[in-house]
């Protein structure tokens, strides 16, 4: 009984979308559906997985902006982000049109996550984190089991979320890592919503945000 995890850099940001998926099942979730839905289906369907849900993080046009056209072909739950980053997915389609992507309708998630909710995508049990900071209604997905951190746009290798856009916080952002996911395990696997992997080691000795 495996949990398998696969980044897709998807939209010209290139956002790591993550397909999780349960070996036993068969059964996978995918995170952060920003964009290139037919490719990240077509990475879906290859494997012949089936697809349960949509996770978000949060509410950015290149973490959520392909979630209306991901809907339009599976009907499956929208889980996420928290309900204080509605007014981001209210703003999806000025945004989208600004930034040149394809618009995206507004929409609402099937379920607003809150702190210490539970996701599962098959055996494996995912706890919901809220991390605000780089925007207010950010969570992210941990896994115990599996060692595995899904954490969006707050921790990146080396560095952290931006805290510079409407509703961010810095203080908030440092407060919540700390507090809440610098205390995971070390050998913990950190997918970071842009660039390459991390651990909560690593960043716990090399972040330079995070010293002191």
């Amino acid at each position: 009984m495996t949990l398998h995890c696969e980044i897709i850099a998807v939209t010209p940001f290139r956002q790591n979308c993550t397909l999780l998926w349960d070996d036993e099942t068969g059964e996978a979730v995918l995170t952060d559906v920003g964009g290139d839905v037919p490719f990240v289906l077509a990475e879906v369907a290859k494997r012949g997985l089936k697809l349960t849900a949509v996770w978000l993080t949060h509410g950015h046009l290149d973490h959520a902006g392909g979630v209306v056209e991901l809907l339009s072909q599976y009907d499956v739950p929208v889980l996420g982000p928290h309900e204080a980053d509605g007014f981001l997915l209210e703003q999806l389609p000025q945004v989208t049109a600004q930034y040149g992507f394809p618009v995206s309708p507004a929409f609402e998630p099937s379920r607003w996550l809150q702190e210490g909710d539970t996701l599962a995508v098959g055996n494996h049990t995912f706890e919901v984190l809220h991390i605000p900071g780089h925007t207010p209604g950010h969570v992210v997905f941990y896994c115990k089991d599996a060692e595995l951190l899904i954490a969006g746009d707050v921790l990146f290798y080396e560095t952290i979320g931006r805290t510079d856009f409407p509703r961010g916080n810095h203080a908030d952002l440092i407060r919540n890592i700390a507090s809440k996911l610098l205390v995971l395990p070390e050998h913990t696997t950190v997918v970071a919503g842009h660039g390459r992997a991390t651990t909560i080691g690593h960043e716990k000795r090399h972040n330079p945000f995070l010293q002191g």
